[in-house]
């Protein structure tokens, strides 16, 4: 186990809540190894054999237990693959804390890769957050490029939150997600992108069984001369509902490009998706200043609560 040190418990409390000693199951990756396991009666850790990453069982019936996952790298120029398999048993309802946080202060590319596949028994919930996050004054950049896949049985559900903070260089989010019989999944994603940074998102949602239901809401705010690219897909392919909803602002020199696509392969899907990009309001920075607040805290202010 490595100890950790004052960068380390920084990137922890920005991704991951983190003060202190968690409660519940903790793996803390750092720089390829393990800093920190820890599992419990009901969530158990394990090192993969075959390749770098872990595999979390929660047993059947597991209530009200978090298992916290992050990821921190500080070194320059180190690059890892990752997997993670999650077995969630039958009729849980946990918490799943991930996230990735780099500090880079050297001149070489520092990169993390992860796949996360989860696989969620019947009437099963879990709500998933993943935060990530780039610091340091190196030349080197910052890149992270997750994979989320996940298949619902019959009843499952999830709530999954990921937010791309500050500093992140490059980034590509791929996600899939497949709901059963009167499967539900809810994900927000909120993304922030300034300077040079770029940042593309890919969706897939699979209503594949009857009864399931998705909604997909998406928040960015594109920044100086930063990308953004947001592809979320919704199919239906049974009796089933799904709704996209992508906003996002832009500001100075950013570039911002929004793509949902909704496909229907049954008569009973009800699919719906919406998209809008736009600058922040001036009434909205006019009323903030009006109350004593100066342009630069007012926009700060809304975009804040935007990405809230």
């Amino acid at each position: 186990m490595e100890e950790l040190q004052t960068v380390d418990q920084e990137l922890l409390e920005k991704i991951a809540d983190m003060l202190g000693k968690p409660v519940g199951a903790v793996n803390i990756r750092k720089n390829s190894g393990c800093a920190s396991r820890q599992s419990t009666e009901n969530i158990q850790i394990t090192s993969k054999t075959d390749k770098a990453g872990i595999d979390i069982h929660i047993k059947a019936g597991t209530v009200g237990e978090t298992c916290y996952i992050p990821v921190i790298i500080t070194e320059s120029g180190l690059n890892e693959m990752v997997y993670n398999d999650f077995y969630i048993g039958e009729g849980c309802d946990v918490d799943i804390v991930a996230g990735c946080g780099i500090h880079n202060e050297g001149h070489k590319d520092s990169r993390h890769d992860g796949i996360h596949t989860f696989y969620v028994g019947k009437n099963a919930k879990f709500r998933y957050a993943e935060k990530h996050y780039g610091s340091g004054d190196g030349t080197g950049g910052t890149i992270m490029n997750p994979q989320t896949i996940v298949y619902l049985e019959e009843g499952a559900s999830v709530v999954m939150d990921t937010t791309q903070i500050r500093g992140v260089d490059s980034t590509k989010r791929d996600t899939k997600i497949v709901c059963g019989k009167n499967a539900e999944a809810v994900i927000t994603e909120r993304l922030l992108t300034h300077g040079d940074q770029f940042a593309e998102s890919n969706m897939e949602i699979l209503l594949d069984g009857e009864g399931a239901k998705s909604r997909v809401i998406s928040r960015s705010v594109g920044q100086d001369n930063s990308v953004q690219v947001f592809y979320p897909r919704m199919v239906g392919n049974a009796e089933s509902f799904g709704h996209v909803q992508c906003d996002a602002i832009i500001m100075g020199n950013a570039k911002i490009r929004a793509v949902p696509e909704v496909a229907a392969n049954c008569m009973e899907a009800q699919l719906i998706h919406e998209a809008a990009i736009g600058k922040i309001a001036g009434d909205q920075l006019i009323k903030l200043q009006t109350l004593g607040l100066s342009a630069e805290e007012a926009e700060d202010c809304i975009l804040q609560g935007f990405l809230a």
